[in-house]
């Protein structure tokens, strides 16, 4: 594809040096550059991508893309000079394979708590409808039959690998894609250029402070989901909508920021899509939705799910919401859906070797996410058993610092026992950041080596929160779920909390299992 034809695709163009090479390729990493490729150098917080323009024109570039107001390129080689290189990066890429998401109806889904759960349950009920669906969330890319993995760490991947998956999806046949969009994706920019048809939040809650240095930088990042609806690509017979939830404090902020119409869910507040007689087993959660609005239902629908929690309830309604208004599906096939999906990855999901108690493995890395996490083992732990509930927690490092005193917070209110441990410290002290979430604990009340300790592994926190299980207890790992690794100093080191469950629960039952994950803290290295 010629240069030209590329440029063009761009929102700005501040200047252009002359020459229209054929681009065989896009890179914004010097190291992958080959012969005939477009390198694109972006500004990052830890490193300038235009210091490596020399190596991708050694490696066979033919043209550069930067935002450096000089050409650092000979005068033979073509260079554009834009406002932001990442931003363009998305554009290019967009154009470089056709603009594939306007060949899909694009559904993004953003939040801090509950993306991936409700990333699943919306492509589970399209599918349910008959639907060629694909996705991509902070776990895997979905294409027809072929799953991918999307990267060790959990946020959106960046806009080439996007748009290449888009393009994988609109070349299969799909007609719908499912987003996951993180606020470093949106404020990043690498979900630019996806068109969004419909844009979903789950909530806005404390996280991420570390990248955006407020509460409404963060808020107004996730805003740009909705605030682009107007302005995206309009499709065929698609109406734009915004899915918000009644119950949350974005629910004003986001509806004030709208420019196309929208639809609320909700369980506490009146909501377009409302749940209603909720009841709860150990396995599953049975409700009833009530639907008002511009596109009311004739009669009440009952769903049935495997998901658990009252937090699950939301998720489950704004994929409903998704369902019935914004794509008119039948409401027994959104039924379907519902009930089909048995499970997400790390979403609390069960570890069952056959023990007398639960063990569950679950992402909650936020002090919502923990907050509502512990109540619904609380819940468990009252309804189903009589037993305690016992947590495994840490915070990362190089990130949100203000959250970790708060998690230690949570954790001693809610949970009878509690293990700080561990959670990709990254170069940050690991005994520091423990320190200030075991303040938390104890500003709670909690009594050191009674009802929490501090376990620098965590194989042996888990390990030891596993023993310290009575029948009937809920034993819960919280943090890392689906990723797998954990970050010490700047090298990543394989971890599964689900291997590690498994092989502390072996390890009590005297069952052969997996053997524990090595890290860094192990106590034999």
């Amino acid at each position: 594809m010629r240069l030209s034809t590329l440029v063009s695709a761009l929102p700005a163009v501040l200047q252009r040096s002359p020459g229209d090479p054929d681009i065989l390729g896009i890179e914004h990493d010097s190291r992958c550059v080959m012969p005939g490729a477009l390198f694109v150098a972006r500004r990052g917080g830890n490193t300038d991508g235009h210091r490596f323009i020399p190596n991708a024109i050694k490696r066979g570039a033919v043209a550069i893309v930067g935002e450096d107001s000089r050409t650092p390129t000979p005068p033979h080689l073509a260079y554009v000079q834009v406002p932001d290189s990442s931003e363009a990066l998305a554009w290019l890429c967009a154009a470089y394979h056709d603009f594939p998401a306007r060949k899909l109806v694009m559904i993004g889904v953003t939040g801090t708590d509950g993306k991936t759960t409700t990333c699943n349950l919306i492509h589970s009920v399209l599918l349910a409808a008959g639907l060629k669906a694909g996705m991509i969330s902070t776990v895997n890319a979905v294409i027809g039959d072929v799953v991918l993995d999307t990267g060790l760490h959990t946020t959106t991947p960046d806009a080439p690998d996007v748009q290449r998956y888009l393009a994988q999806m609109a070349a299969a046949g799909m007609t719908h894609c499912v987003l996951e969009t993180t606020s470093h994706g949106l404020a990043q920019h690498r979900v630019a250029a996806c068109d969004f048809d419909f844009a979903v939040v789950t909530n806005i809650t404390h996280e991420h402070l570390d990248f955006h240095g407020s509460l409404e930088n963060y808020r107004a990042a996730k805003a740009k989901l909705f605030e682009g609806l107007a302005a995206a690509h309009k499709k065929p017979g698609v109406e734009k909508l915004a899915l918000l939830n009644a119950d949350d404090s974005s629910y004003e902020y986001l509806r004030a920021r709208l420019s196309v119409p929208h639809a609320s869910y909700g369980i506490a507040a009146p909501a377009d899509v409302r749940a209603t007689e909720i009841t709860h087993t150990p396995d599953s959660t049975r409700f009833t939705v009530r639907s008002s609005g511009a596109r009311p239902l004739t009669s009440d629908l009952h769903f049935q799910t495997s998901l658990i929690g009252l937090f699950n309830i939301s998720n489950c309604l704004a994929a409903i919401a998704v369902g019935l208004n914004g794509l008119s599906l039948p409401p027994e096939a959104v039924q379907r859906g519902i009930a089909s999906l048995k499970g997400v990855v790390g979403r609390m999901e069960r570890i069952d070797l056959g023990q007398n108690f639960t063990a569950i493995v679950d992402f909650a890395h936020t002090p919502n996410g923990l907050q509502r996490a512990l109540e619904t083992a609380r819940q468990l732990a009252r309804n189903f058993t009589t037993g305690r509930v016992i947590v495994v927690f840490g915070s990362a490092g190089l990130r949100d610092a203000a959250k970790r005193r708060w998690m230690g917070e949570v954790a001693a209110e809610l949970a009878d026992l509690a293990v700080i441990t561990a959670e990709d410290p990254r170069t940050e002290s690991l005994e520091a950041i423990m320190a200030e979430s075991a303040a938390g604990a104890e500003a709670k009340g909690g009594r050191e080596g009674q009802t929490f300790w501090r376990i620098a592994d965590r194989g042996e926190a888990i390990a030891f929160a596993v023993g310290l299980a009575a029948p009937g207890d809920v034993v819960m790992a919280c943090g890392k779920a689906h990723e797998q690794s954990m970050c010490f100093g700047e090298i990543e080191y394989p971890w599964d909390d689900r291997v590690a469950m498994r092989a502390a629960l072996s390890a009590r039952l005297g069952l052969p299992g997996p053997a524990m994950p090595r890290l860094p803290t192990s106590a034999a290295q």
